[in-house]
Parts: C-alpha cells; structure tokens; sequence
C-alpha cells in the first residue's frame, strides 16, 4: 500500500529531551500546483469531447468542489512546535512549491489565450473559460502575496512576475507597505467595513489601493532622489512585463484577445477584492491618545483553518498569524484559540460574500458576538452610510 512520504524534524533540548513534528499535509501541500492549472481540466475536456460543456467545469471544480471539499476534509488546528519552526522555514520543499507555480500561472495563462485565439467558441463558451482563467489567475496574486513578503531577492523578482499575469503589478508595494499599516482602520481602502456590501466595497478598494500603491512609491524614489519613471520604479517593472506579454498575444490573435484580456484582467482582481473584503470585515484597531492605533492584534484578521482551501492558498486564511509576522512562510503560520472565524474556507465564503443579504445575515452577529466586541458598536469599523440604520438595529444587541 501507497503512503505519502514524510519528514520529521527533531530538535534537542537543554533538559536532554526532544522535540519533533511531522507535517502530515507534506505532500498534500502538491495541491498548490493544481491550483493554477484548474482551467486546463476544461481545455482537455472540449478537445477529448468536443463539447463546450467541459468549459464550465474548471468554475464548477472552485465554486462546488471547493466548499464541499472544504465540508469533507474539515478543519485543522495543528501548530508545529515554535522551537521546530526555523528547521520548517529552511525546508526548501516548501519554497520550491511557491516558486514552480509562478510558471503554472504563465502556462496556463497563454495556453487558455491560444485556445481562445484560435477556437470558434460560442459566447458562453467563451465567458465560461475566460471567466475560469481570471479567478485562477487572480489566484496568481496570492502567489505574489507569499513570495512578496520574503526578503530574498530571487522571491521578490519572482512576487513582480508573477503579479505581471494578472496585471496587478503594483500589489506587492500596496499591500506590504500600505495594507499591513492601515489594516483594520478606516484608513485603508483595503478594510472592508461593517454594513458595506462587496460591491459597494470594490469600488473604493480597487482604485483606493491603486492610488495608496503610487503614493507610496512615489516617496521612496523621492526619499531615494531617482526619477520616478525610471528603472527604480517597482511597480512599473512588472506592469511593463504585463504590456509586454498581452500586447502580444493581441499581435499574435488579434482583436479577440481585447475582451479576453479585459475580462481576464478584472476577474483577477476581482478575486484579490473578494480576499480583503473576507479578510477584515467589521474589524476596527483601537485609536490611541496620541492619534495612532493600536498595533495589529490577532483579533484583528478573519480566520479559516479548512484543510483544502489552505493548501491550494498556501495558508492564506490563518491570516492572523500572517499580519503578526508577515514575512513567516506559511507551513508554519498558526492557529490560535478564539480568534475571529469564517464558517467556511474562503470559496465558501465568496459566494456568501457575492450575496449581500446573506453575508450581513451570517456576518453580522458573528462580528458582535466576538469577545474583544460583545455587542460594542464603538470597536467595529462601520460604513459610515449604513451606520444610522446599523446602531437603530443592533444598538441594544447582546452577546
């Protein structure tokens, strides 16, 4: 019989004693890789088949499979032993898995625009693998999200390029510099807040975070006294190779490529949006007497420990422990006790999310019974359009 290789890490202590842990999702971490390549399943079917119906596959295996699988497999709280964590983080396995999907992301990228270039689909044929092609890739930002906060030259080249797909170059500035200073205030555009739907939420975080990203690169080159439309500039280098590639592959299959680029590039981002506004909603870091808030608590961030979708999102949602250490890598991000948490992992959630009434139904009354909360309107972060009709219904809640 079959058994997943596996690997303990054993540590020595003082006291003559030793500690070890075997990570027993080793070789379920693999799933990352199938992540970028889901649309492929759909390519592969319409060639074996011959029918566009397999062009809807790729979205059932996100938006079905994935709740389900997440439903299936359950939960996971296992921590490894912090004294075993610096042995983790130098296993090279797990890095080596974050850097090949960089090229997953490109490969089914240009072969999903090839097939779409140069096959008579039908209109729906074309929104099924188009609209697949964009979440995947939206995907890519998490990806960039991983590799962006490491302090390797080689991860931080490859957070740029991978960002290029999506054409999202300027994530990795906003987010590091801007989204983990700001997280939790009204400040941040990246923040979603109580009573705010995520359309109403897409609309102020997409071009907020856009503006927020060219400021703060425009005063570090300032601070650096180098042009700002030179080379220096970090996010222009990956939106460059973002030109580059998609005014390509437009020279290459002509005017088709424009709405498959533009649907492609907005579904994205799209996804990036559906994972901020998950992420924070509702949570509000306290302001201090000098003006300034609190630092970043666990409290603050929305947590899932779903086995499936952690692994395909390299641990996303134990996002807590992310914006306590950022630059940690993800086989070892913790779970915590009494931290906010979803009911699902985030493919759950999105389509909870993407469903405004149930989203505050579900929402609402877990974001004010949370402890650090107790039914104080004071310490979340509301809409300031929706916060009349909020404190008239929940202003007497209790816990």
């Amino acid at each position: 019989m079959w058994r997943a290789p596996v690997h303990t890490y054993i540590i020595d202590t003082p006291d003559g004693s030793s500690v070890n842990y075997t990570d027993k999702k080793r070789i379920w971490w693999l799933l990352s890789l199938v992540n970028p390549l889901i649309p492929l399943a759909g390519l592969v079917g319409q060639h074996f088949s011959g029918s566009e119906n397999w062009l809807f596959v790729p979205l059932a295996l996100m938006f079905v499979m994935g709740p389900v699988l997440d439903w299936v497999f359950g939960e996971d709280e296992n921590n490894p032993p912090e004294i075993l964590v610096p042995q983790l983080e130098q296993d090279a396995y797990y890095r080596i898995l974050t850097y090949l999907t960089v090229p997953l992301h490109y490969l089914t990228f240009v072969l999903v625009a090839i097939w779409v270039g140069t096959q008579s689909l039908s209109v729906w044929g074309f929104l099924a693998i188009t609209l697949a092609t964009g979440f995947a890739d939206g995907f890519a930002i998490n990806t960039g999200h991983e590799l962006g906060h490491k302090r390797t030259r080689l991860e931080t080249w490859l957070a740029k390029i991978v960002l290029a797909v999506p054409a999202y170059g300027h994530f990795w500035i906003e987010h590091n510099r801007g989204h983990h200073r700001d997280v939790a205030t009204p400040e941040d555009p990246a923040s979603s807040r109580m009573g705010e739907n995520i359309y109403k939420f897409a609309l102020r975080e997409i071009p907020g975070a856009f503006r927020r990203a060219w400021k703060i690169e425009r005063g570090r080159l300032a601070r650096k006294k180098v042009s700002f439309w030179g080379p220096h500039n970090e996010i222009i280098q990956s939106y460059l190779l973002t030109l580059v590639i998609q005014v390509s592959l437009v020279y290459v299959f002509g005017w088709i490529m424009l709405p498959f680029l533009m649907i492609h590039n907005v579904l994205s981002w799209w996804v990036l949006t559906s994972a901020n506004y998950i992420e924070h909603y509702g949570l509000l870091r306290e302001k201090l007497e000098d003006g300034k808030y609190e630092r970043c608590q666990p409290h603050h961030s929305w947590n899932a420990n779903h086995k499936y979708s952690n692994l395909l999102l390299f641990h996303l949602q134990r996002h807590s422990d992310h914006h306590a250490n950022p630059t940690r890598r993800y086989q070892s991000l913790r779970h915590f006790d009494s931290l906010p948490g979803l009911i699902s992992g985030y493919y759950g959630m999105y389509i909870i999310a993407y469903l405004p009434r149930l989203w505050f139904k579900i929402m609402d009354k877990r974001l004010l019974a949370l402890p650090h909360i107790r039914g104080d309107l004071g310490k979340v972060n509301i809409d300031p359009d929706r916060y009349t009709a909020i404190r008239a219904r929940y202003g007497q809640f209790s816990v």
